[in-house]
């Protein structure tokens, strides 16, 4: 079980996870980098997800933790897909900025 002063630990990492990813989700442009800001997210709530389920009053969770290796598992996949669609826009259009790959749209 995790101390309750240690929860806050965690938590706080898992905040600041989340708030780096945010902030690179909104400031790129990049596909790559829009890929990795999701991946950073998506850590930052596993983090925040394995926190509570380590809390004194709920004991050790093994179902959370067997949700998140498995949420670990399905991001991996749709971070080799999103990937891949990178480098085949890439190859295509020569250019994996966003905001160019919409005006081809037009």
């Amino acid at each position: 079980m995790l101390p309750l002063n240690l929860l806050w630990w965690y938590l706080g990492a898992a905040a600041a996870l989340y708030v780096i990813g945010l902030y690179a989700l909104v400031s790129t442009r990049n596909m790559i980098k829009t890929v990795i800001a999701i991946e950073i997210l998506i850590d930052g709530a596993h983090l925040n997800f394995i926190a509570f389920a380590a809390t004194p009053t709920a004991g050790i969770d093994p179902i959370a933790h067997s949700i998140v290796i498995t949420s670990i598992i399905i991001g991996g996949c749709i971070a080799a897909i999103a990937l891949s669609l990178a480098i085949n826009a890439y190859k295509h259009y020569g250019t994996i900025d966003i905001k160019k790959l919409r005006r081809l749209r037009e």
